[in-house]
């Protein structure tokens, strides 16, 4: 069997799981939509490295993996035993997921304030289900990509979260993913739905955990609907396993002077990719995306941004570091469409990396594709080592060589994790962060 064939065949295996049970009948629209990616998977190209869009990261060590859709548990899972992955209590409202399905039981401060949705997706099938008819691939999303065409042949479960016109949450909302305990290796595939009606903001914070070295595939898709005026500030925190297998698809609708705050932090999985695809609809939206990856010993860390300007007055930013401390790879392929309709767009992209190991690779590709004459718009990029003389001034004032590596590393990614504006979250990354720079530094040059 050739490699596009047997490529074909591994999708083609998976699309065709047996769906789970269900209590009651199921909506046409969603089986419609389901035969549509099916459809959809036997016709799309498969990614390979001739495809701009994949040109850096490979899938084929994905196609070797054997994967089995994600059933749902069977074990009860008590909070005790979930305690080492959640973390300490916060002043938040919680949702938890294990091997990709919501536990009610799990789920913390939830006593929301009136206009608020905020459940699983399966749940809501059975109690709201045209309320999803109007939003799930509402951006038709599986209409281009072979792994969100995945997704969505096998909906079954994730986060639904709606805030009603002119509510504002008063306190974060978080969502923690626990991969755990998954014997066959799991294709877990959570989706994703959130709506922001007009005037509305909330803060959503998205942590992925894996347990030890723990084999599964995460693919996820969420689409974030902004509508007019409101407002969503957005974190991802990627801890995956190490042996782990973690593609995250973010489709992005905005509306009239929407504002969206985006910033992932990715450090885990034995291969990652992050990718937005952010499109506004009206004047006046801004998306403001940022993102800080590191690098290990057979690590991939790829993110991967497609941001179109259609409309005038709008204006993005998009600025992510990667600190690479092992042999290993790191991708940056970031775009800016701005089309000859967009006057007055402001759009600014910038990717830096630092390189601690000599072996490892980064490959970074900003792109500006401009067809309108009144925009103000940059990018660019970096690639570069710590300075010796800012190395040398440390070790002058008395700090060993280990130390001051670790200063100029710190104070590199500071801009990204001094942007988190909920507090355990930033000194929770700041501590994987230290953690990560002291564990490589026998490594280190």
């Amino acid at each position: 069997m050739s490699n596009l064939a047997h490529a074909r065949d591994w999708f083609s295996t998976l699309a065709s799981s047996p769906e789970p049970e269900r209590s009651g009948p199921e909506p046409a629209w969603l089986q419609e939509t389901r035969n549509r990616a099916r459809q959809a998977i036997a016709e799309l190209p498969i990614p390979h490295r001739k495809l701009e869009a994949w040109r850096y990261t490979s899938i084929e060590g994905l196609l070797q993996q054997d994967f089995t859709a994600a059933l749902p548990e069977a074990r009860t899972w008590m909070g005790e035993e979930l305690e080492p992955w959640l973390g300490p209590a916060a002043d938040v409202y919680r949702l938890v997921f294990v091997n990709g399905q919501c536990i009610p039981r799990l789920a913390t401060g939830l006593e929301l304030p009136a206009g608020v949705t905020l459940g699983s997706l399966r749940a809501a099938l059975g109690t709201d289900p045209q309320l999803l008819s109007t939003w799930v691939n509402h951006a038709q999303v599986h209409e281009e990509h072979l792994f969100s065409a995945l997704n969505t042949a096998l909906i079954h479960d994730g986060l639904l979260l709606r805030v009603a016109a002119g509510v504002r949450l008063d306190r974060p909302i978080e969502v923690v993913y626990l991969n755990l305990e998954q014997d066959p290796p799991r294709l877990i595939q959570p989706r994703n739905l959130v709506v922001l009606e007009p005037g509305a903001h909330a803060t959503l914070v998205e942590r992925f955990v894996g347990a030890d070295d723990n084999a599964y595939f995460h693919n996820q898709v969420t689409e974030l609907v902004l509508q007019e005026q409101s407002g969503l500030q957005h974190y991802r925190l990627q801890e995956e396993s190490t042996a782990a297998w973690h593609l995250a698809s973010l489709y992005l609708s905005q509306d009239r002077n929407s504002h969206y705050q985006g910033t992932t932090l990715s450090f885990g999985a034995r291969w990652a990719r992050t990718e937005y695809q952010a499109r506004f609809q009206h004047e006046g939206a801004h998306c403001d995306l940022s993102g800080l990856y590191t690098v290990g010993k057979g690590q991939l860390n790829d993110f991967h941004l497609d941001i179109r300007h259609s409309v005038p007055g709008c204006t993005s930013r998009e600025q992510f570091k990667g600190i690479l401390h092992g042999k290993g790879r790191a991708v940056f392929d970031g775009r800016i469409l701005v089309d000859k309709q967009a006057q007055k767009s402001d759009a600014r992209l910038r990717n830096d990396n630092l390189m601690l190991v000599r072996d490892a690779e980064v490959d970074t590709k900003p792109q500006l594709e401009i067809h309108a004459d009144d925009v103000q718009c940059s990018h660019g990029t970096t690639v570069g080592q710590l300075d010796p003389q800012q190395v040398f001034y440390l070790r002058s004032r008395g700090i060993d060589a280990e130390t001051a590596r670790r200063m100029l590393c710190l104070g590199f990614a500071a801009e990204i994790i001094d942007s988190i504006e909920v507090d355990g979250l930033r000194e929770h990354a700041m501590e994987r962060l230290v953690g990560t720079i002291q564990a490589a530094a026998g490594t280190l040059e």
